[in-house]
């Protein structure tokens, strides 16, 4: 039975409008995106199918194109339709990341970057250089590979600082693995960048090591050094 036929208050959409998008499951939100299934199946059945093979909503939403193609019933389109999706989440936090402090939000600073980089499978840095407010300037890519390999890294963040007239710092790195504990080579490069940015008069603010399902911080941690 398609969706039309189901008693109004059961349709997904309808359901969004009454109760709002946190009333619907994993799989209604997916068949709001969607619209309309394929031959023999709805738009939640289909969904309720993309989840049972990808393994959760995160896994759906981020599938390459070959990936979704391979599952009945989807094709380019609907990638697009995801990929539009991440991309306006991300440009939402980062516009509200825009418009306060970063010290006064960590969670949302840890949220954006969870978004922006907690999927990746080889390791990113980031780095989001901060007016004399605390307020977002721009975010950055910086590298991608083993930070502790890139010796040009620090000089570039470093003039990036100078470019964008920065004031401060936070660094952002994921970890593939899922692993949230630093490592040796996260501890030197952290001091190692401070060291950098102090000599320009800029502050080091925070370094967040980033999972697809959590951040850490290391100034809450306490294992950010002293300002030097």
């Amino acid at each position: 039975m398609s969706i039309k036929h189901w008693p109004e208050g059961e349709r997904p959409r309808e359901k969004l409008l009454e109760r709002g998008a946190s009333a619907l499951s994993d799989a209604e939100l997916l068949a709001v995106l969607l619209r309309v299934g394929t031959q023999g199946m709805s738009a939640v059945d289909l969904s309720r199918s993309l989840l049972t093979s990808f393994g959760s909503l995160s896994a759906v939403m981020r599938a390459s194109a070959k990936e979704l193609g391979q599952h009945k019933g989807m094709g380019l389109a609907a990638y697009a339709q995801f990929a539009t999706v991440l991309e306006i989440g991300r440009r939402v936090l980062s516009e509200e990341l825009q418009q306060q402090p970063l010290l006064n939000s960590p969670q949302a600073v840890a949220d954006y970057l969870r978004i922006r980089i907690g999927h990746e499978k080889v390791e990113v840095a980031l780095a989001l250089f901060l007016d004399t407010q605390n307020r977002l300037i721009i975010c950055e890519e910086m590298a991608r590979g083993t930070l502790s390999e890139n010796t040009v890294y620090i000089r570039e963040i470093a003039k990036a600082a100078l470019q964008h007239h920065a004031a401060a710092v936070i660094l952002a790195h994921n970890h593939p693995s899922g692993s949230l504990k630093p490592s040796e080579a996260d501890f030197d490069f952290t001091a190692r960048l401070q060291a950098a940015l102090s000599l320009l008069d800029v502050r080091l603010l925070d370094h967040f090591i980033v999972t697809a399902h959590a951040a850490v911080s290391f100034a809450q941690q306490g294992w950010l050094s002293e300002a030097i």
